[in-house]
């Protein structure tokens, strides 16, 4: 039963009969009720706590994701492509032979290197696999020092250099390597790649800024150009400027590269793309967000029910309580206070549910784990405004049961 204090007749000059129920008797009396119902109230919360969970996740993972990609943008956003549309068959159409060299003479222009794609080639991982098994790999011939322009490093081996670019070797990008199933580059191994065996000297960790790099075997532009008959042009280039200067540069460069045909040219900004991919990966945001609403709004429908359940079965506690000189508002104060106290600690357990959850993803994906303050005071604040919603009809009902009525019905 509720701790109430009742005042004796004429106690402190108050009439007999009235009573007081202070905050903490409030408290005390709500923990009592959801203890001598541990598992109902546990079961009544979890629909709370999943939808808030899922909530402040959503949210948390959005907010590291958002994280991870303004520090990638604060390290490549000064990273340009140059192409040349594609020809007819859909492949890149190559650019001037002098585009490397005339961009290079950009002043802030601080790195500039060349890929070039070889047409109708393909690489397996020996000469047993049809060739329609080639798993969409392209080959592209690569400069010594695409790995510093674009920032990427090598998971095995090592890269192409001056010597290696006149050889049958490759390097593979990550995805590349994932479908030949090549894991590692030890000395011998080789891949069937035009006709002929070239031998693996390294494989690159995934590089988000040219996802085609992830899905290409490279290969030196000498060898390419005397064994695969690519014709020195270049179809793509990456270039770095001054992090102050990218659109000055950017304006200039369809001019530079092809002054013949500028028109045809296609810069773009890689950084571009990745905001653009980061924002469609969160579109489901909120999705997500309505389903975990879905979730809250159950957590609610329960508390209500189960609240209404305990007033039925304290029909004696009200009834006694009442008869004793406790008003209307203090029966129904406390069953808001039970409801109040079952939302908040469903809400509580949500979010660190959803912080939980937070951190293994960004651990898992390696991104730094950021969890908005606002994210979870949101999380409590609407666990506790749906346990206020929930208890408002079971607290009516309990405070306007008659003393006389409970005790007969009891």
């Amino acid at each position: 039963m509720t701790a109430v204090r009742h005042a004796r007749p004429g106690s402190e000059g108050r009439p007999a009969g009235r009573s007081r129920l202070r905050p903490a008797d409030l408290l005390l009396g709500g923990l009592q009720s959801l203890r001598a119902r541990s598992l109902r109230a546990a079961l009544s919360a979890l629909g709370i706590a999943i939808g808030i969970a899922a909530g402040v996740a959503v949210l948390g993972i959005s907010a590291s994701s958002r994280a991870n990609l303004l520090a990638q943008l604060g390290a490549e956003g000064n990273l340009l492509t140059v192409g040349a549309g594609q020809g007819f068959d859909g492949s890149p159409a190559p650019l001037p032979g002098t585009a490397e060299q005339m961009i290079a003479h950009i002043p802030p222009v601080e790195s500039v290197t060349a890929v070039g794609y070889v047409p109708d080639t393909t690489v397996r991982r020996t000469a047993a696999v049809p060739a329609i098994d080639s798993g969409g790999i392209s080959v592209l011939a690569a400069q010594p020092g695409l790995l510093s322009t674009l920032g990427g490093s090598l998971a095995r081996g090592v890269f192409l250099n001056a010597a290696t670019a006149r050889y049958p070797a490759v390097v593979l990008g990550a995805v590349a390597a994932q479908t030949l199933g090549i894991d590692r580059a030890p000395p011998g191994t080789q891949v069937y790649l035009a006709g002929r065996y070239f031998t693996v000297i390294g494989i690159l960790r995934p590089v988000p800024l040219a996802p085609e790099i992830d899905e290409a075997a490279l290969v030196g532009f000498p060898v390419a150009n005397s064994l695969l008959a690519l014709g020195g042009h270049p179809t793509e280039i990456y270039l770095r400027a001054a992090p102050d200067q990218v659109q000055p540069v950017a304006n200039v460069l369809p001019f530079t590269a092809d002054p013949a045909q500028p028109e045809g040219v296609q810069v773009s900004r890689p950084s571009s793309i990745l905001a653009a991919r980061a924002a469609a990966r969160t579109a489901f945001t909120g999705l997500f967000l309505a389903l975990g609403a879905v979730a809250v709004g159950i957590g609610g429908v329960g508390i209500a029910n189960i609240m209404v359940i305990s007033v039925l079965e304290r029909r004696a506690e009200i009834g006694l309580r009442r008869a004793l000189g406790a008003a209307r508002w203090h029966v129904g104060t406390q069953f808001l206070t039970e409801s109040l106290l079952l939302s908040a600690l469903g809400g509580g357990a949500g979010v660190l549910l959803g912080a939980a959850a937070t951190a293994g993803y960004a651990l898992h994906a390696g991104q730094p784990a950021v969890l908005p303050g606002w994210a979870v005071a949101a999380g409590i604040g609407v666990a506790v405004g749906t346990g206020a919603v929930a208890g408002v009809y079971p607290a009516a009902r309990a405070a306007r049961l008659a003393p006389a009525e409970a005790l007969r019905g009891a």
